[in-house]
């Protein structure tokens, strides 16, 4: 069921216009319209003082590039903080903390997320310190911006809030939920360009399917994604062979 309080999202960027883009379509789209989560877009620039709306400035010490300034980011901020705001702060950046499945539960456990887009070079360190900013990368490549990854973020984290997904069970048996990659699927034709679905997904022994699947996400663990296949091994007792 639905969650009675919606789940908060407060998005700051440079480019609101950019928002919901994927996030009002498919579960997301639904959930928001339902209620289910809210989505606040705030431009970053609206926080600025001066008479050309400035919110940046050329980087201490020298160098390329330019850095989002600490008092406009710092403002901004603060006027999208809720009475009471226990949302953690967030700002999408190449050198933070991945984004894992296991961090994806821990943020839908959340009231809501309050999410910087970050620009330019970066972000002024004394706003992250000053405004407890959690740094979070999507991976290890560089974007023009936060606001792909922010939608990447808060897409992974809106599918998982009660009354999202049709079925309890959905996200439970994906990939990185249970430290493997997820098993191969199959559905009609039987035969297809001359492949067939596997005869144990058509025998209808359930014992036997789950341990063909769980041998598959295994196989495709240590194959693919070595890294995932030694924690699991760890995790569960074994070697760290391959």
């Amino acid at each position: 069921m639905p969650q009675d309080t919606p789940f908060a999202a407060s998005v700051l960027t440079l480019y609101p216009e950019m928002f919901p883009g994927p996030l009002g379509h498919a579960l997301a789209g639904r959930a928001l319209e339902r209620g289910i989560w809210q989505l606040d877009v705030r431009n970053i620039r609206d926080a600025a003082t001066d008479r050309h709306r400035m919110v940046d400035d050329t980087p201490a010490g020298g160098g390329p590039g330019m850095v989002l300034k600490p008092d406009v980011l710092a403002r901004a901020i603060d006027d999208a903080l809720l009475p009471g705001d226990a949302r953690p702060r967030l700002l999408m950046s190449p050198r933070g903390e991945p984004l894992t499945q296991a961090l994806v539960r821990e943020l839908t456990a959340q009231p809501g997320l309050l999410i910087v887009c970050g620009r330019f070079e970066g972000v002024d360190e004394r706003v992250i310190e000053g405004r407890n900013l959690r740094e979070v990368s999507v991976g290890d490549y560089i974007l023009s911006g936060g606001e792909v990854a922010a939608m990447c973020l808060l897409d992974a984290v809106v599918r998982l809030l009660p009354g999202v997904m049709g079925k309890a069970e959905s996200g439970e048996h994906e990939s990185f939920e249970t430290g493997l990659l997820e098993h191969p699927h199959y559905t009609r034709p039987r035969t297809w360009e001359g492949r067939e679905i596997p005869e144990v997904l058509l025998s209808g022994n359930h014992a036997e399917i789950e341990r063909w699947r769980r041998g598959q996400a295994e196989r495709l663990t240590r194959k693919r994604r070595p890294d995932l296949w030694r924690n699991w091994q760890r995790m569960h007792g074994g070697d760290d062979g391959d």
